[in-house]
């Protein structure tokens, strides 16, 4: 692991802890020798103690979804723009944005290291996420006051958001040009395939 002196540990607000703790968890998923992600690292490289993690997140899965749903929607906002082709649109280039950079990319292969096993931790990591698909959720209510008819959430997820999130799992950029429109035009002008049984 890199020698990076832990941050000293000083009385700190509920929102300084998360702060640190966050900041912690994205310098050690860049550690280039491999994320050492238990709660004992985390705290000792953000300069609290290990035990108020258990009690704000309960399990790292918990805390991993949080931080990504955090910087996610600090650095991949859902923007209004009049229109539901021109919401999607704005969301794919936010991610397209997000994913070509390293930090982004960290992001979100940590959504697949924070898979939980347990009953509990999968309901808490269900918790930080259903942020991120309530924000989703949000452009097809937009849309459906604005009088259009938005596809389904699962349509969404399945050929908007997937697509981006393979891409940055498994590092393969996205086109250089046109690939939000594309998906999007995928998304909207195509005719929906009944799901087979």
């Amino acid at each position: 692991m890199t020698s990076k002196q832990p941050t000293p540990r000083l009385r700190k607000s509920s929102e300084q802890v998360r702060t640190a703790v966050h900041q912690a968890v994205i310098e050690l998923l860049s550690d280039p020798e491999g994320p050492d992600l238990t709660f004992p690292a985390i705290a000792q490289r953000a300069g609290v103690n290990h035990t108020s993690l258990y009690r704000r997140w309960g399990s790292r899965e918990a805390l991993l979804a949080d931080v990504v749903v955090t910087r996610l929607e600090r650095d991949w906002p859902l923007t209004d723009t009049g229109s539901l082709r021109g919401d999607l649109t704005a969301w794919a280039e936010g991610g397209v944005a997000s994913i070509r950079t390293p930090e982004g990319r960290l992001l979100i292969r940590a959504v697949a290291l924070s898979m939980p096993s347990g009953a509990a931790a999968q309901q808490e990591r269900a918790g930080q996420l259903g942020r991120r698909m309530a924000a989703i959720e949000s452009i097809r209510e937009r849309a459906a006051a604005r009088g259009e008819t938005p596809p389904p959430l699962e349509r969404i997820l399945d050929q908007l958001v997937a697509p981006l999130y393979v891409r940055a799992i498994f590092g393969i950029d996205p086109p250089a040009t046109g690939y939000p429109e594309l998906l999007v035009r995928r998304l909207l002008d195509a005719e929906p395939e009944a799901p087979t049984s």
